[in-house]
This record gives C-alpha cells, structure tokens and sequence, in this order.
C-alpha cells in the first residue's frame, strides 16, 4: 500500500516537473535552471516495502496504467507520459516532436513616459535652478542693498563701456612728459611693456573673480583679503584702491575745472567784457555738476554715461594728437632725452618717467565691481562677457595712448610743459587753431571727467553704504545715500582746492598705485591658484609679482627724489 502511494506522488512530481519546464521555457529563462530541476534522482522502485517486494496494489495500478496508455487516436495520455511504468518501458517509446525554437529574447528597457519618472523630472529641475542661481554660490543678502552689487543685469557691452571710461583719463596727457626723459627707443619699449603687462593682469583678475566656487570676490579689497590674509591684505590694498579712487576723483575736479575755464576763455574770447570766474570757482562749478550725477544709484544705472565717457575720451585723444601733428612744430624742438645733474639724479628721473607711464594705464582697481554687475551661472559665467568686453575696451585704449604718446612727443618734444599736451596745445597753437575746434577740445575733455569721476566715486559710495548697512542691518534710505555722496563730493572738492598740485605727482602716486595694476594681481593667482611648484606659471606670476613690488618701491623713491631735485613748489590752497 505504501509503495503504490510513493509511485503515485512519484508520478504526480514528474508530471508536475515537465509542466513547469514547458512554462518556464516559455517564459524565456535559460536551460541550466531546466536542467537542474529535471535531473532530480527519481524514488528507487522498490523503496516502499523491504526486499523490492510489490504489492497487490501496485500491480493493479501498473495494469492499468498500461490499459490506457495508448488513446484510441494511437498517441499517449497525458497519465501516460506521467507514468514511470511508460517512461521506462521501451515497447511504448516514441520518436520525441521536435520543439519548437523559441523567440529571441529582446533586452529590457524602462517604459518611460515622455516627461519622465518624476524623480527625473526633479533633477534635471534641480540641475537648471543650480545653473540659474550661480553654481552654488553663497549670495550675502546685504550686496543687493549696495550700489556696486545692487543691480546684476550687466552685458558685455557694460564691460566695454565702463572699461574704456576707466581706461582713458587724465594721466595719458602726461604720456609725452615721460618721453622727454626716455627718449623714443626706451619710451616705447616700456610703454608697450606696460601694456602688455597690464593686460595679462587684467585677465587674471577677471578669472580671479570666481575663483573659488560658491564665492564671487565683488572688490578687490574682498581679493586682496582672500590671498593675503584679513590683516594683510587688508593692509596692502586699502590705501592704494582709497588713493585710485578718492585720489583719483580729486584729480577730476582740478583736471575738469581747469579745462572748464579754458573752454570758456576759448569761446569767450580776448573781446570778452564779462568777469571770469576764478580757478577756485570753477572746480566748484565742476563739482556741482558732479554731484547732481552722483545721486545715480548704481554702477549700472550709470552704463550709459560711461558710454558718453568712452566716447568723448577716443575723441579728444584722438583730436589732440591730429591737431598737434598736424600744426607746425615750435621753434628749437629737441628729441634729446634730458640729463640731469648728476647720474643719481638721472637715475631718479627716469624712473619717474616710468611712474607716469605706469600711472597712464588705471582700471584695475575697478574690474571686479565692473564684473560683479554681470549674472553668473554654470553655464554663462560672469568672465565671459567680462573679458569679451575687456578686450574691445583696451583694444581702443592701446589706439588712443599709443598715437597721443608718439605724436606728442613728435610735436613737441623737449618743449612738452609738464602739465602735459592740453597745456601743450593750448600753450603753442591757440592762435592758428580755429577756436571752434580747440574749444571742441576742452569741451570733449570736461564732459570725459564728469563721466569717469562717477565711475572712480562709487567704490567710494559703496564703502559708505556698506559701512551704514552693517551698523543698521538694513538699506540706506534715500537721504543716507544721497548724504553720503554729497560729503564725499565736496570732500574731494576741499583737497582739490587744498592741493592744487597733485597732477604733477604722476610719477610718486604712479609708484604707489602700481602694485593694485602690475604686482598683487600675480600674487595672488599664484597663492589662490596654486599652480604646480616651478611650473611656467608659477615663475611667470612669481617673477612680475615680485618685479612689480620691487619696482614700486623705485617709483616712489624717484618720485620723491624729482620733487625734491626740481624744486617743485606746493602751494597750498593756491590753484592757478
């Protein structure tokens, strides 16, 4: 009884197995599982009962099984397949039906709607909104409330504007002073080294700008703290950028205040019967004007007057230079570069000369916050339309100081005052020059110095905004600010008058403002970058680093020395 029952599970197991076979080839999955599961040993025969004996019961299950083992069609029952009597008995095999080849399996992929898994739907939202707000970049909530950082909406053509503006000023009409001194090999030799100089470490500040992701270093004094350290960088950059800055802007109002009076002497004329103001007045004229300019709120909002500033600067410069050739040179010009005293005072003199040519390219002080104006994400970073601009604006540059430097120089020679070739001009050629076209000039020179006082003021106005903002922890309301650059106005107006002479100073304050130009910008790449120990880089930016410190050091020594050997007088509170 016990061995019919086994058979029978026996049998059952089987039929059980091929039908999961058939399934699972259906399904597709591979003949090594088949197999593993089909070569299970089958229950010996004789294992239900001791000795291999069968029972009745088993004999009547096996007759009958083999009674209904072929259907009246002559193929097998599904129990006979299952059977172990037929599986084993060679009267009942057949040939085997061929199976049928299977359909090849195709590789799996992920039926995804259009749009996506809604986790994919939030990464990529994720990845644009990164790209958008700037690479993860830490925003301090308090720049949206200063005039620097207030407005992000800038371009390349902002870049290109405020550059030039920047660019071009009143220490390129000294350019031909330098070259008395230097004569015309080494005059161009070192102004063209200037320039290149100049331009390579503007490229560097721009790239330095976003040096460290998530951090945009707005001003350079934020820079300057970042590579040297809080108290030296501090230290090292305040008194240069304050100099390049207030220094700057009070130079504006002696330069445009005296070429105010001479456009309205020009277009008055000797006949003229009305009392002319005096030089003192006529800085204040300029600063009024100035002052109503400077209520601009932003480094944005005043795009266009940069643009005005471009523009008026590339004409005088090149009006200057044409007139000048163009006009017979004076009686006993001489190329002859001048000799002092002694060789110690030669020395002194010549870098001097190298001061004012150094003094001649400005800017830098300033690229940061032009670039701080500019949106920067991921994929548009803030240095590209940055330098696109750079390029253009100092492109024009190099066509504006070039020409006025030579063709000064040409025209003038030894003779060249040391107020420069305005004075030149005016000096030597107000008689056989139409009066339109030289109060043209002077004109074009006025309007120069309004626009690129307000560039060189608002790194001052932003200083005094922050300064409140980080006392109140909250905007400067409208009469704060407007306070603000009223003092510092009339401020710059009080040394102008107080020391008329700064213009004659190139050479010592070309000196002291050199490293902000030619000299920090490769210290600190190399201490924020960190290029590979002796590499060309690390030479290269090691090297000027540390020529354009050493040479600081010469140009304000020069300075002083040409002070003292000329026998300068500073008349204070005395402007001419």
């Amino acid at each position: 009884m016990m061995a019919g029952s086994l058979d029978a599970q026996e049998a059952s197991f089987r039929h059980q197995v091929v039908t999961e076979e058939a399934a699972v080839e259906g399904n597709g999955v591979g003949d090594q599982v088949i197999r593993e599961v089909v070569s299970i040993p089958q229950t010996p025969k004789g294992g239900g009962t001791p000795n291999g004996a069968r029972s009745p019961y088993h004999s009547n299950q096996v007759s009958n099984a083999q009674s209904h083992a072929i259907t009246p069609a002559g193929t097998r029952s599904p129990s006979a397949l299952a059977s172990p009597s037929m599986s084993r008995s060679p009267l009942l095999k057949t040939p085997k039906t061929p199976r049928t080849p299977r359909t090849p399996r195709t590789p799996w992929t992920p039926s995804l709607s259009p749009m996506g898994t809604p986790m994919r739907r939030v990464m990529i939202n994720m990845k644009a909104y990164l790209e958008d707000v700037g690479h993860l970049t830490r925003l301090n909530p308090q720049d949206a409330w200063l005039p620097i950082t207030e407005s992000r909406n800038g371009n390349a053509y902002y870049s290109a504007f405020h550059n030039l503006n920047a660019g071009i000023g009143f220490q390129a009409l000294v350019l031909p002073v330098s070259f008395t001194v230097l004569g015309w090999t080494w005059g161009i030799i070192s102004l063209s080294a200037a320039y290149i100089w100049q331009l390579y470490t503007l490229w560097l500040l721009i790239r330095l700008h976003e040096s460290i992701p998530g951090k945009r270093y707005n001003r350079y004094v934020e820079l300057a703290k970042a590579a040297f350290g809080e108290k030296l960088g501090g230290w090292l950059s305040t008194f240069p950028i304050l100099y390049l800055s207030a220094g700057t802007a009070t130079a504006l109002i002696i330069v445009g205040g005296g070429a105010m009076k001479l456009f309205f002497q020009i277009v008055c004329g000797p006949t003229c019967a009305s009392n002319p103001l005096t030089t003192v007045e006529w800085y204040l004229v300029f600063t009024c004007l100035s002052l109503v300019l400077a209520q601009l709120p932003n480094l944005n909002s005043i795009a266009w007057l940069s643009l005005i500033g471009a523009v008026t600067a590339i004409a005088y410069c090149t009006l200057l230079w044409i007139l000048s050739v163009s006009r017979p040179r004076p009686t006993g010009v001489s190329y002859e570069p001048v000799r002092a005293k002694s060789d110690v005072a030669s020395t002194f003199a010549i870098l001097n000369a190298l001061g004012a040519i150094t003094f001649a390219f400005r800017g830098h002080n300033i690229a940061l916050e032009i670039q701080a104006t500019m949106p920067s994400s991921l994929k548009h970073p803030a240095h590209v339309p940055m330098w696109r601009g750079a390029k253009v604006a100092y492109l024009l540059v190099a066509f504006c100081l070039f020409p006025l430097a030579i063709g000064g120089y040409w025209a003038y020679g030894n003779l060249i005052p040391q107020g420069g070739i305005l004075n030149a001009l005016y000096g030597f050629h107000n008689q056989d020059i139409a009066r339109g076209l030289l109060g043209l000039t002077f004109l074009l020179v006025v309007i120069n110095c309004l626009s690129s006082f307000q560039i060189y003021s608002m790194p001052m106005f932003d200083n005094f905004e922050a300064s409140y903002i980080s006392w109140a922890n909250r905007p400067c309301p409208w009469w704060v600010r407007s306070g603000f650059r009223v003092f510092f106005v009339f401020f710059a107006f009080f040394v102008g008058v107080a020391l008329p002479f700064l213009n004659s100073l190139a050479g010592l304050f070309g000196g002291l403002s050199l490293p902000v130009t030619f000299a920090y910008p490769c210290l600190m790449w190399v201490l924020i970058k960190k290029p590979e120990k002796y590499s060309s880089s690390w030479y290269l930016n090691w090297g000027l680093g540390i020529v354009g410190s050493i040479l600081s050091v010469a140009f304000v020594v020069g300075g002083v020395w040409s002070i003292i050997d000329t026998g300068l007088k500073l008349k204070f509170f005395q402007p001419s």
